[in-house]
């Protein structure tokens, strides 16, 4: 098999988590939103600072590694390239206060139930497995916000691409606020290519072609579960 078999059966299982996950078709309202800043600035911190950075610790291919650190930095120390020297959690915590919320609170939230069996189900998938499982676990997440998947708005701008207009629609954002959405739309094009074509690459050279794909399947399992968290989450404020 082919890297770009590989790569057609990855885009694959992206296409159908994009058209089955309800975050996507259903509504964005308020409290929704609210709830996704309060989980996601959590979820940044967590899978750059601990869990990706094991799976750069088990990777021995130094380029790879490399590659996996220097974009865990943008993620929580600063991006410079994108983000004009900010790391990606701060930024998505200064939307939180631009929707509403007050920093102390973004600051304190703990994670959904959701969130924590999102955390130990990637404890699994990242920390105690092979590298190139690990690989698949940062990336395809990422590879979603890029064109191409799923149907309409969603296929023509990425997850985040709608987003950023639903969110503009409920807050009246400025340009400047919704910077959080066209950093990912920009950054996670790079992140994921690097992963992509790398696990597309060395599934080949280790023979691990149906292993990877199945480890991407997993892993936007995970992703559902803790999307869907923060869905109902939300709904809970509304009570």
């Amino acid at each position: 098999m082919s890297s770009a078999s590989v790569i057609v059966r990855l885009d694959a299982e992206c296409d159908d988590f994009a058209r089955r996950c309800g975050a996507f078709s259903q509504d964005m309202t308020a409290n929704r939103a609210k709830m996704f800043v309060l989980q996601h600035r959590q979820n940044t911190r967590f899978r750059n600072s601990v869990l990706k950075l094991r799976v750069a610790t088990n990777c021995p291919e130094w380029d790879v590694k490399m590659g996996i650190i220097a974009a865990c930095t943008e993620e929580i120390i600063a991006d410079v390239e994108h983000g004009a020297g900010q790391p990606h959690w701060k930024i998505l915590e200064d939307l939180g206060v631009s929707i509403g919320l007050d920093r102390t609170e973004i600051q304190n939230a703990k994670p959904l139930p959701s969130t924590q069996l999102s955390w130990s189900a990637w404890e699994g998938l990242m920390s105690n497995t092979h590298w190139l499982k690990g690989l698949i676990a940062n990336t395809c997440a990422e590879r979603i916000n890029i064109p191409g998947y799923g149907d309409g708005e969603f296929r023509e701008k990425g997850w985040f691409g709608m987003e950023r207009r639903r969110w503009q629609e409920i807050f009246n954002l400025s340009e400047d606020e919704l910077f959080f959405f066209k950093l990912h739309s920009v950054a996670d094009i790079v992140h994921s290519d690097l992963g992509w074509n790398t696990a597309a690459k060395y599934a080949v050279d280790l023979h691990m072609e149906d292993e990877i794909v199945e480890a991407c399947r997993i892993n936007l399992i995970v992703w559902e579960n803790y999307l869907d968290g923060i869905m109902a989450g939300g709904d809970a404020l509304d009570s």
